[in-house]
């Protein structure tokens, strides 16, 4: 599970590099920059989500002992 936690943030991460290439900072709202836009805020909720995650069962790991 561990593993694919860090998968999905490298993903997201490879995602939020892409959408950003793809951004016209000129007019964020207009056209595909706008898909882009949407698509670098849900890599970085997937992100911290996941950071959450990893924290919250790293926490209950310590707490079960």
């Amino acid at each position: 599970m561990k593993l694919f936690i860090y998968f999905l943030i490298v993903a997201a991460f490879g995602l939020l590099i892409y959408n950003t290439t793809l951004l016209n900072f000129s007019n964020l709202l207009d056209g595909d920059s706008g898909v882009a836009l949407i698509g670098v805020l849900a890599s970085l909720c997937v992100i911290a989500l996941m950071l959450i995650l990893l924290v919250s069962r790293a926490i209950a790991e310590k707490k079960g002992r």
